[in-house]
Order: C-alpha cells, then sequence, then structure tokens
C-alpha cells in the first residue's frame, strides 16, 4: 500500500491558479486532483491515457470534437478516450475543483512538459 498524504503530495501550477496535485503516480493509473479558477479553460489538448473526470465542486464543461460541449455538475464524471482532443473549461466566477483519473498513469508533469501546438 502506498499513502499520500494531501498537504504533503506533489503539485505544481500549470498556468496561474490552475493548481494540480498527486494523489496517485503509478504505472498503471494516476490520479490528480485539481483546482480550475474562475472562467479558466485548459488547452485543447489530448494524451494517449483514457481519461475520467470527476467534478467535486462547482461546474465544468468538457468540449470535444466529436460529442460538442456537456455541461457537468458536481458528483458528475466523463469518460475521454485516449487520444481525443479535448478542452476543460469552468465556466464559473469561482474556482471548481475535481480528479482526473489517467490509465495507464501518466506523468504528473504533463502540462509542464507539452509542446504547445
Amino acid at each position: 500500500m502506498k499513502v499520500v498524504h494531501f498537504n504533503k503530495a506533489d503539485n505544481y501550477e500549470p498556468e496561474k491558479d490552475w493548481k494540480r496535485t498527486s494523489l496517485c503516480s503509478e504505472n498503471d493509473i494516476s490520479v490528480e486532483h485539481f483546482i480550475k479558477p474562475p472562467g479558466h479553460a485548459s488547452p485543447r489538448h489530448e494524451h494517449p491515457n483514457a481519461q475520467v473526470l470527476v467534478v467535486l465542486k462547482g461546474k465544468l464543461t468538457i468540449f470535444t470534437d466529436n460529442d460538442g460541449e456537456h455541461e457537468l455538475a458536481e458528483g458528475d464524471a466523463a469518460y475521454i478516450p485516449g487520444g481525443e482532443l479535448h478542452v476543460v473549461k469552468n465556466p464559473l466566477d469561482q474556482p471548481s475543483t475535481g480528479f482526473d483519473i489517467f490509465i495507464p498513469g501518466r506523468l504528473f508533469d504533463f502540462w509542464l512538459k507539452r509542446k504547445q501546438p
């Protein structure tokens, strides 16, 4: 077993006030807690890992070329297949939080090493 205490976990801000904390960083699965600031949208991106996004607080919208835009409220989840281009946005004027679960796991510094299009 591996225990991760939130207040001691690896974390960084890919952009101002967009906070990410690594709760599990294994080859077969990774879990990241995030705080998305008001109005923030992630850059359009893809990754080979399948992703499950769970909204803990607030609302998020997810846009994909295949499915358009969908709004998620607290407790909602979305599955994004690996390789699918997507954007995740916080439409609120307050922060939203959630979990990103990646299978297989991805490197926690994805946003720091990502090459801009």
